[in-house]
């Protein structure tokens, strides 16, 4: 029987409902966290109790994620992250419509992609087709006043930094977005589309390759390469179904508030938590 350590964490939880859940894994021993986040120690893992543990913490509101004991942050070299709904909280594509209007039509063809049901390529041409016209200072103002951290980003990227991995943003959106953040955030590497803009206007069009799920995978391998690591040193974070193709090739792969298609294939799936409830899983 496989023995795994099972992490409990949630936001507003109590280190009484947490020990409540570990006692069904019946661990040898229960390391706490801080105050809303424990460690349950050598348990012997099936499938049967990873159900059962599932079931209880998500009526509860808490993340329960098993984990090889010994795990930890010094074992990676780099971090990869998915931007919009990853690292940031918002679908810039769909807030750069609302600037026309469209946000509805947008969004809904965001929402299919990242569930998996169209194919992303084709989704982005779709919709940025739908921008064509509006003035390119739309963007700026999305980045203003709608672009938002997640939860726990900068204190994750902290930790990461700190423990000496390297981090990669690597985005369907757009670079207008992606370098700031790189710039902002003192992130490594960036990778996204490039909006065509003429004459202050948005064309409609993209530039160049479209980065698609394939493309995602190639850019991690890429940056692996050039750090000379092996892909099961990195770290992939995503939410929807075009985040699959890389996080196949990580060492471990987070679903961070994702898509149910994204959360079953996952390593860990942080859905209550902040991005910084990795930091609990490899402690």
């Amino acid at each position: 029987m496989t023995t795994m350590n099972l992490v409990l964490q949630g936001l507003d939880t109590t280190l009484d409902t947490l020990r409540r859940i570990a006692a069904l894994a019946n661990p040898a021993r229960v390391t706490e966290l801080g105050e809303c986040a424990i460690r349950c120690e050598a348990i012997d893992f099936s499938e049967a109790l990873k159900q059962t543990i599932e079931v209880a913490a998500g009526a509860a509101r808490i993340d329960a994620t098993f984990i090889a004991p010994g795990r930890a942050l010094a074992d990676f070299k780099l971090v990869a992250m998915d931007m919009d709904s990853t690292l940031i909280t918002i679908e810039c594509i769909d807030e750069i419509a609302d600037m026309q209007g469209l946000k509805p039509q947008v969004a809904a063809i965001t929402e299919a992609a990242m569930r998996g049901e169209l194919d992303f390529a084709d989704s982005l041409t779709r919709r940025v087709a739908l921008l064509a016209g509006l003035d390119a200072a739309a963007l700026e103002r999305v980045y203003d006043e709608r672009l938002a951290m997640s939860m726990g980003g900068e204190a994750m990227l902290a930790a990461v930094r700190a423990a000496g991995l390297r981090t990669l943003l690597v985005s369907g959106g757009f670079t207008f977005f992606t370098d700031r953040l790189k710039a902002r955030l003192g992130l490594d590497f960036a990778h996204a589309n490039v909006l065509e803009i003429v004459d202050g206007k948005l064309t409609g069009r993209v530039l160049g390759g479209i980065v698609d799920a394939e493309e995602k995978k190639r850019t991690v391998e890429r940056v692996c390469l050039d750090l000379g690591i092996d892909t099961a040193q990195a770290i992939v974070m995503g939410d929807g179904a075009n985040d699959l193709a890389m996080m196949s090739i990580a060492g471990l792969s987070v679903a961070f508030r994702a898509k149910p298609v994204v959360r079953a294939q996952a390593d860990v799936a942080l859905t209550y938590t902040g991005l910084d409830g990795l930091l609990n899983i490899l402690a």
